[in-house]
């Protein structure tokens, strides 16, 4: 007769044919490769492009761009041009279509917080900086490249109209006024970052647009305040864009806008990288 304690002994002692854990020679017959920034920077492409908001933010951007620039160059004559470049109609247009850039700006980042995929995206790439990268510099190349083929194509349009009658070099506006535009965009992209709100970040962007084209009409009524006035005045999006496009070409040719914008996207950019190492998602 069996003791307990016999039985016992006896349920614990293994099967003679267990298969015991894997040593350390197993292999995955899944091929493992380290990611990098190609990886974001896929991820991050396909991701941009088949998102209704980028087809519908781009469309209506290049809809006012061209359409808005092609109705005023219908309403110019040769001699408007013989010392301005052709691209001044698509200024009209860049008015309205930023806004459509610094919108999809904000989307890119934070409708991802809005639905939650953000969680999904920073476990398959830890490395947060890597896909905040990826984002800036997908975002940057698609609203460059949309920016300067707009642009490109009311230059072309309005010179078409006009029989080329002028010898003004209008290539530098096409660039540097998708310059401008894009790192609006990014900009924008960096404050949605930080904000992770999609309302939020666009209010405080049109804010950022807005306010300081606004605001100097009414600054410049005291004196007090008339130098922050025109400071806002000189430095507002419309008039860097004038600039730029060399309509107000009397008071420079918006380098020290440009450069303004510059370092504002640079420290913006500098404040997303850090709030992203430090807050969880």
């Amino acid at each position: 007769m069996s003791t307990p304690q016999h039985q016992m002994q006896q349920q614990g002692t293994p099967a003679p044919n267990w298969q015991g854990a894997p040593g350390t020679s197993y292999t995955s017959p899944i091929p493992i490769t380290r990611t990098h920034l190609g990886h974001a920077l896929t991820s991050e492409w396909t991701k941009i492009k088949s998102v209704r908001s980028t087809m519908w933010t781009l469309g209506v951007f290049v809809l006012l761009v061209v359409g808005i620039g092609f109705l005023v160059a219908a309403q110019t004559t040769n001699e408007d041009f013989t010392d301005v470049p052709y691209t001044i109609p698509a200024f009209f247009g860049l008015i309205l279509g930023q806004i459509c850039l610094i919108t999809l700006g904000v989307l890119v980042v934070s409708s991802e917080y809005g639905t939650g995929m953000i969680r999904t995206t920073f476990t398959a790439s830890p490395q947060r900086y890597r896909v905040l990268t990826a984002k800036l510099m997908i975002f940057f190349v698609v609203a460059f490249v949309v920016s300067a083929l707009s642009i490109g194509v009311v230059g072309l349009i309005t010179s078409g109209m006009h029989g080329g009658s002028s010898d003004n070099e209008w290539g530098g506006t096409v660039l540097l006024g998708s310059l401008y535009v894009s790192l609006l965009g990014v900009l924008a992209l960096a404050v949605g970052s930080m904000l992770r709100h999609s309302a939020g970040a666009i209010t405080t962007m049109l804010g950022v647009v807005l306010v300081p084209a606004i605001l100097p009409a009414f600054l410049l009524m005291s004196e007090s305040m008339r130098t922050i006035g025109e400071k806002m005045m000189e430095y507002n999006a419309p008039n860097a864009l004038a600039r730029i496009f060399q309509i107000d070409s009397d008071n420079g040719n918006g380098s020290s806008q440009l450069l303004l914008l510059v370092g504002v996207t640079a420290a913006a950019i500098a404040g997303a990288y850090a709030l992203l190492e430090k807050r969880d998602v």
